[in-house]
């Protein structure tokens, strides 16, 4: 197999310097940085493209021994939402020219591009520079439509093109779980030889289950309060309007419950979500808090401190705080849709609700509450599961999938 010697990563919608959980960053931005860093540490140079958006940064930044991180002029130096970035398309093409101005013949094996922004321009390079492209997709419109069509927010025609056109001439596809690459192979026609599963991993180091007592007292928990975690971007597709009405009626039915809802993150772009009025209408304003997205040790505090961390999702390529959460020693409840049940054993490290209805996750937020045996129990079987999702794995594999793409290199496909 061939050596990589280094990558050109393109995310270019979203920084890994970003805070996960505000504006458009989310699992996404932990899952670049933390595997770039370790595809560092296995002797593979990386280099990451972004689109500069007003920080106050170089124009090229070391994010980690081996890692380093070009910030690209495309559209305004500003933030914006991503649903405005492909209409950027003429200045996206200057940030071609200053991407491929950096790629001499040689400097890299191959180009790994993340969200389908980023494999639009991954295109470009690759055919300029006659490169291998592998693509991560992360979330796919035609999912996104089939599962959020209650929500009546469609994605664009024009990304679903445009992902087309990425699955079609990709080098290698890079799938979170199996059910991902079967939603490839289903709704997109992608050749099943040329996806590669790889599951994201967990900073094992930041997110354990030791001083659980502790990290509530920081938090500010009290010992009686039964405490429930959602983090996450502010939108529904993350459902957190469901949380707040299953909250609402858990609280009417069963008052005895001390119920304490923390709710970490911020909105995002046109999808943002104002929870504030939902949660005073319900009058729940002594039960549910907002919090701003927080780093990742504070953000492990606030898990550690939770009796379960719920993830509504309509949508999930994996659901990266599921791990995290679980990592924590925390059972996770989640909406059993995408990468979720992966994520998330049903009966041994959380439990998985069909469906979105209140009614439903009321039912099984009571059910955890009455049974603390069983709760204890999910938080055991969490913490066990979590340790088999390091990132180093998740590099090894991405590093094979490399391999596998220069080895299979087509150059007339990207022609």
């Amino acid at each position: 197999m061939p050596a990589i010697h280094r990558v050109a990563m393109l995310s270019l919608h979203t920084s890994p310097f970003e805070q996960p959980g505000a504006g458009d960053a989310g699992g996404m931005n932990v899952y670049v940085r933390s595997t770039a860093l370790e595809l560092a540490k296995l002797g593979i140079e990386v280099e990451i493209f972004t689109r500069a958006a007003g920080e106050e940064r170089p124009h090229r930044e070391i994010l980690g021994d081996g890692v380093s991180v070009h910030h690209l002029r495309a559209g305004p130096n500003r933030k914006i939402p991503k649903e405005a970035l492909p209409g950027l398309s003429t200045m996206f093409t200057d940030a071609i020219a200053e991407v491929t101005g950096c790629l001499a013949d040689g400097h890299f094996d191959v180009l790994h591009s993340h969200y389908w922004v980023s494999g639009q321009v991954g295109l470009t390079v690759s055919r300029s520079m006659n490169l291998p492209l592998i693509h991560s997709m992360h979330t796919m419109a035609k999912v996104k439509n089939l599962r959020m069509e209650q929500l009546g927010i469609p994605e664009p025609e024009g990304r679903i093109v445009g992902e087309e056109e990425i699955v079609d001439r990709a080098c290698r596809l890079i799938a979170n779980t199996s059910a991902e690459a079967a939603e490839l192979e289903s709704l997109y026609r992608a050749n099943p030889e040329r996806i590669d599963v790889v599951a994201p991993g967990v900073d094992l180091e930041t997110f354990h289950a030791r001083g659980r007592q502790q990290s509530r007292s920081r938090v500010g928990v009290g010992p009686e309060a039964f405490h429930v975690v959602f983090a996450g971007r502010i939108q529904k597709l993350k459902g957190p309007q469901v949380l707040v009405a299953a909250v609402a009626e858990l609280a009417h039915r069963r008052p005895d419950i001390p119920l304490a809802v923390s709710i970490l993150g911020s909105g995002s772009g046109a999808e943002a979500l104002s929870l504030q009025p939902l949660i005073d209408d319900a009058g729940l304003g002594r039960i549910v808090t907002l919090h701003p997205a927080v780093g990742a040790a504070t953000l492990a505090d606030w898990f550690r401190a939770a009796d379960v961390v719920a993830m509504p999702s309509f949508s999930e390529s994996f659901g990266l705080v599921a791990l995290e959460a679980q990592a924590c020693g925390t059972p996770v409840v989640a909406a059993n849709v995408g990468g979720l049940p992966q994520a998330v054993s049903h009966h041994r490290t959380g439990l998985l609700v069909d469906g979105h209805s209140p009614t439903e996750w009321a039912a099984t937020l009571e059910n955890l509450f009455d049974h603390g045996t069983l709760r204890a129990s999910l938080a055991r079987g969490a913490e066990i599961h979590a340790l088999a999702f390091g990132w180093q794995r998740t590099a090894m594999l991405t590093a094979q999938s490399y391999r596998t793409a220069v080895e299979r290199f087509d150059t007339a496909r990207v022609l």
